[in-house]
């Protein structure tokens, strides 16, 4: 069972990148046989979905998941005509606070629990440096200055999400404010050390060492995940 969340992970993936495919298709096409091809491959991609949600269901980490139908059902409704069917990835973004004593400020979710550092979805009519002061002062408390960008993340890919997202990570100064956790969104927000991080914590394997790297001022370069040959593989092959 060691490879199971790694399989789910990969279920997931594929059953977006072909819905992702097939809506793009059908927002362009103005054939009435290829978009009868596109819904061949939203159906399939709707069994790969089901059978996702049904293994994260089965091992406590989901509520039972939708048919297959529902989630064709569910993708159709946003085909989209033209440039307005192009089917993209959701934008979040996400914010590393160090403070004096180079711990990291992290917020429990309140709808699943996990920890997590600041991070929210990209609103229209922000920059992605607003979003990240708007997030952290309203989930938080406190005021902050971002910095410098330090990730970019897939959350899909990493298994952070079960819907196509991308993350931009920024590293962030404190300028003011004391912690309060936001009444809806948040469960507990608090300072911690490396050798002392919560649980459960979402994705920590891959952005932990990155974010402390960052408060230390030890980091240099822009992370983000390698390319895949192919795409689809869950790591680089030769």
């Amino acid at each position: 069972m060691g490879g199971e969340p790694v399989a789910v992970a990969a279920l997931l993936r594929w059953s977006e990148a072909l819905a992702g495919i097939a809506r793009t298709g059908m927002g362009f096409t103005t054939s009435q046989f290829e978009r009868e091809r596109f819904e061949e491959i939203l159906a399939v991609a709707g069994d790969i979905r089901a059978e996702a949600a049904e293994r994260l269901a089965a091992a406590g980490h989901a509520p039972a998941g939708q048919s297959a139908s529902g989630f064709v059902q569910e993708w159709m409704g946003s085909v989209g005509k033209g440039m307005a069917g192009y089917v993209t990835p959701r934008l979040a973004v996400g914010a590393i606070v160090g403070d004096a004593e180079g711990r990291i400020l992290l917020v429990q979710r309140a709808d699943s629990g996990v920890w997590l550092y600041p991070t929210g979805w990209a609103d229209v009519g922000y920059s992605a440096s607003e979003i990240v002061v708007k997030e952290v002062a309203e989930e938080t408390g406190i005021s902050v200055e971002p910095t410098r960008l330090v990730m970019v993340l897939d959350g899909l890919r990493l298994g952070f999400t079960q819907a196509p997202l991308y993350s931009l990570v920024f590293l962030c100064r404190v300028t003011g404010g004391s912690l309060r956790c936001h009444p809806l969104e948040c469960a507990d927000v608090g300072w911690f050390s490396r050798d002392a991080m919560p649980s459960p914590l979402a994705g920590a394997e891959r952005w932990s060492d990155i974010a402390f790297a960052a408060i230390d001022g030890t980091l240099s370069d822009v992370a983000f995940e390698p390319p895949r040959t192919p795409p689809w593989r869950t790591a680089p092959v030769d």
